[in-house]
Parts: C-alpha cells; sequence; structure tokens
C-alpha cells in the first residue's frame, strides 16, 4: 500500500467506507423487510405521534394525566379516522355510479375517436369469457391474497394505534432512555440528534397536513361550484395524496380533472385544471414558504428522490414513508453540521430553506455546547 500515492490510497480508504455503509444500509433495509409487521406499526406510531404530540402536550399542561391525555388524544385520532372514511366511502357508495358510467363514456369516446390498433371495446368484450376462464384460478388466488393483506393492514393499524398512546404517554422518559444507551460521553449528542430527528418528523407531519387540509378544502369547494360528481370524496383523495409530495397531488388532480372530463365535458374540465393549477400554485408559493417555514426544507430533488427510493423499497407504503424518514435524515445532518461542521461562531440551528449555502445565512443563534 506504501506504494500507491496519497490520492489512491485516500480514494480507496473511502470506497471501503461507502461498501462497509452501503451493506449495513442493505442489511438493514431488508431485516426490516422481513419484519415489516413489528417495523411498520413503529414508523406509522412515530409519524402519529409526531403529528399528534402538540394536543397530548396541551393537555398534560392544563393539568391531565400523562395517560388520560394519551387515551382522549388516541381517541381524537379514532374519531377524525373514522369519520374521514365514513365521508369517503359514503360519497364512493353515492357517486361511485356516476363516476364510473362517465369513466365508461370517456372510454367509448376515446377508443371511437382513436380506436387501439383495429381492436374495439366489442371485440375485449367478446373475449371476456376466454380470458375469465384462462385465469379465474389466479384471480381466485389473488382475491385471497388480498383478504389476507387487508387482514395484515388492519393489525398492524391496531398495533399502530396501541404504540402511540404508549410513546405520547412515555414520551418524557425518551431522553433518559437515550442517555442511558448512549456511549459513555456521547449521551448529549445522541439527545440532540434525536431531537432534530423527531422536530424534522414533526414539522413536516404538521406542515403537510394544515397544507392538505387547505387544499382539499379548496378543491373540494371548486369542484362542487363546478357540479363535478363526487367532489367530497375526491378532495378526500386530494387530501391523502397531499402527504406524497408532488407525486400525489399530480394524481390526485389528474383524477378530478378526468371525472369531470368524463361527466361535465372538456370546458368543465379545463376549469378544474385551473381549480388544481391555482391550488397548486397558492400551495408552491404561499402556503409552503408560510407554514413549513420553519421546519425542515427538503429540495424537489431530494424528495422526487426519497420518493422513488421509498416505492421501490415498500410500494405506496413506502412512499408515504420516505419523505418524513427523509426529513429526520436532514434533521440529523443540520446538527452534525452544526456540531462539527462549524467554527465557534457558527450557527446551532441554521435558517431552514437557506438553500445548502455552507452555512452563510447565519440567523445569529449561539452553537450549543459541545457534547
Amino acid at each position: 500500500m506504501q506504494l500507491l500515492p496519497e490520492s489512491v490510497r485516500r480514494l480507496a480508504a473511502w470506497c471501503l467506507v461507502v461498501l462497509l455503509v452501503s451493506g449495513v444500509v442493505w442489511i438493514g433495509i431488508r431485516l426490516c423487510g422481513q419484519l415489516r409487521t413489528a417495523v411498520v406499526p413503529v414508523l406509522l406510531a412515530l409519524l402519529g405521534t409526531a403529528l399528534l404530540g402538540p394536543l397530548h402536550r396541551r393537555l398534560v399542561r392544563i393539568g391531565m394525566h400523562r395517560s388520560l391525555a394519551a387515551g382522549i388524544t388516541c381517541v381524537a385520532v379514532v374519531a377524525v379516522v373514522g369519520g374521514a372514511v365514513y365521508i369517503v366511502v359514503s360519497a364512493l357508495v353515492d357517486n361511485g355510479g356516476q363516476i364510473a358510467s362517465s369513466l365508461r363514456r370517456a372510454a367509448k369516446a376515446v377508443a371511437r375517436h382513436f380506436g387501439a390498433a383495429g381492436t374495439s371495446l366489442d371485440d375485449l368484450a367478446s373475449h371476456g369469457r376466454d380470458l375469465l376462464t384462462k385465469f379465474g384460478g389466479t384471480a381466485a388466488h389473488n382475491v385471497i391474497s388480498g383478504v389476507s393483506v387487508v387482514g395484515e393492514s388492519i393489525a398492524m393499524a391496531l398495533l399502530a394505534l396501541v404504540l402511540v398512546f404508549f410513546f405520547l404517554r412515555d414520551s418524557h422518559r425518551v431522553a433518559d432512555l437515550l442517555r442511558s444507551l448512549a456511549p459513555h460521553g456521547a449521551a448529549e449528542t445522541v439527545e440532540a440528534m434525536a431531537r432534530r430527528a423527531f422536530e424534522g418528523v414533526e414539522g413536516f407531519m404538521r406542515g403537510t397536513t394544515l397544507i392538505a387540509l387547505i387544499d382539499a378544502f379548496c378543491i373540494t369547494v371548486g369542484l362542487l361550484i363546478l357540479g363535478v360528481p363526487g367532489a367530497i370524496g375526491l378532495g378526500a383523495l386530494v387530501f391523502v395524496g397531499a402527504y406524497i409530495p408532488y407525486l400525489g397531488a399530480f394524481l390526485s388532480g389528474a383524477l378530478a380533472i378526468l371525472v369531470a372530463l368524463a361527466d361535465r365535458g372538456l370546458v368543465i374540465a379545463l376549469w378544474a385544471l385551473g381549480v388544481v393549477l391555482a391550488v397548486q400554485v397558492l400551495e408552491g408559493h404561499v402556503l409552503q414558504p408560510m407554514i413549513q417555514s420553519r421546519t425542515v426544507q427538503l429540495h424537489p430533488a431530494a424528495v422526487l428522490l426519497a420518493i422513488t427510493a421509498g416505492a421501490s423499497v415498500a410500494g405506496i407504503l413506502g412512499m408515504l414513508l420516505s419523505v418524513p424518514l427523509t426529513a429526520a435524515v436532514f434533521g440529523v445532518a443540520h446538527e452534525l453540521r452544526a456540531r462539527y461542521g462549524y467554527g465557534e461562531t457558527a450557527p446551532a440551528h441554521p435558517e431552514p430553506g437557506d438553500g445548502g449555502d455552507g452555512g452563510n445565512g447565519a440567523d445569529g443563534r449561539a452553537e450549543p455546547p459541545e457534547a
């Protein structure tokens, strides 16, 4: 090794570090995949705790017992989620047939105008019996698999709700637990990193939820004014899709425009497109800077890469979890940069959204003491 230049030795050392870290991350992802029934509820419970933490702390501050406050918070979550599910289901039941018939009319119109390489809808219908006979066993197997997936999802949701209760009730003991588990002399650093990670997730969840509510309300009102069927259900889909930045808003907005086109025609569809675009402009230029200006800011490229990686690892669930986990990683990176990446006069908590300028946008706050 001494015969190699210093630059080559450093490159080899960095390559070894990258390979070791990549191997550890890969093994961790595989383990999480094998233990998904335990890992997913924990992650969902952490997100729920980050979202509901302010309500629980407010109840505790007014003198309520921690267990009672956690129970009331969980009951409130069940009530809100149950109400949202009821609204979505009732909207789909009331307007599902109308939406489906509108989409069928749109499909027939597309087939008449553009065709499909000589294949019409009647040709497809004539072969439907053969297709059902050929793939009937596969469809039955998929139905059974779908039922098992639904049962597993319900079990994980219940476990996540129970974990939210315990996380809220015992949140005041987390700092002592981290200090007891941290290596000697690193307790303060570990606690600070955990705080910044949780603050990043908490800020992301609170800001995203508020923005999702505003987006869903505005789009629902616009669709109701335009007379688009299933406006409430489409607004609920907009709310859920807002937790997947960029991609969720695009898909839910595209679905609303498609329903408007199928049922009300091109003019109403263009108005629906205008409503969706106006809401997205409002979100990008007003809501995001105002609501999430004090939280960990993520570059759009980082968000898209995180969503892509999450989708490749865990599908839709990975898309939902990838962005808050990335916010946690960015929070830890900010804390490490504040502690070890600057001199004595560097800010402890640089302003979010400084564009990665290397710390030039100092806000004048002092650096925390070294662990």
